[in-house]
């Protein structure tokens, strides 16, 4: 059975070093890995929220899984918009993480996964709003939404490194808060704009 990936490797220390993040020492920080839904269908007669992913789409979004295994930047806690194209989406992230789909079951500690209907078409207080909730044991957060919210999101929490045009799809921004913090003490409610800036980024492609 196929088991998800360890969350921390040497390697990965390392990068986050070079990064600016934590070193040897220091307190655990909070990670927040913000990503847009991979390409969908164009807007037809149906609903919007009922739009899927392209093929393209399917195979960014597996990349994108992938690219976060990579990293070890693997989600305690995933909040999901319930629209159909970001929970295609995060079916697909999750299988490129593992090499299964998740309602596979793959061995392992598996994400504890959230499908918000506020997250579709949300101001981005509100995703923040979402993000404070999650509880101060998760050290790592994945959110699925959509533009413009998400991009607006990722320019609350950096308004420096934040791309000025926003996040294309199945784009990633990896934000960490800049506050050390420990794991008993810290909640995810401490969030506040400026905060965390972006350490990565990445355009996932299939």
């Amino acid at each position: 059975m196929s088991e998800w990936p360890h969350r921390h490797t040497q390697a990965t220390h390392a990068s986050i070093r070079q990064a600016g993040g934590m070193t040897d020492g220091e307190a655990e920080t909070r990670t927040l890995v913000l990503l847009r839904h991979a390409k969908a269908e164009q807007p037809g007669n149906g609903p919007d929220v009922e739009r899927r992913l392209t093929a393209r789409g399917h195979a960014d979004a597996a990349a994108a899984g992938a690219w976060l295994a990579r990293q070890a930047l693997l989600p305690d806690v995933v909040l999901c918009s319930a629209a159909r194209r970001t929970r295609q989406t995060w079916h697909d992230v999750a299988l490129g993480m593992t090499g299964v789909p998740p309602e596979g079951g793959p061995a392992g500690t598996a994400p504890v996964v959230r499908y918000a209907a506020a997250a579709y078409e949300a101001h981005p207080d509100d995703l923040l709003d979402l993000v404070r909730m999650v509880e101060p044991e998760a050290h790592t957060v994945l959110l699925v939404a959509h533009n413009p919210g998400i991009s607006l999101l990722s320019a609350l929490l950096d308004p420096e490194l934040a791309d000025r045009e926003g996040l294309r799809t199945t784009d990633l921004a990896v934000h960490r808060t800049t506050r050390a913090v420990h794991r008993t003490t810290t909640s995810w409610a401490d969030l506040t704009p400026g905060d965390s800036p972006i350490i990565a980024r990445h355009t996932a492609r299939g």
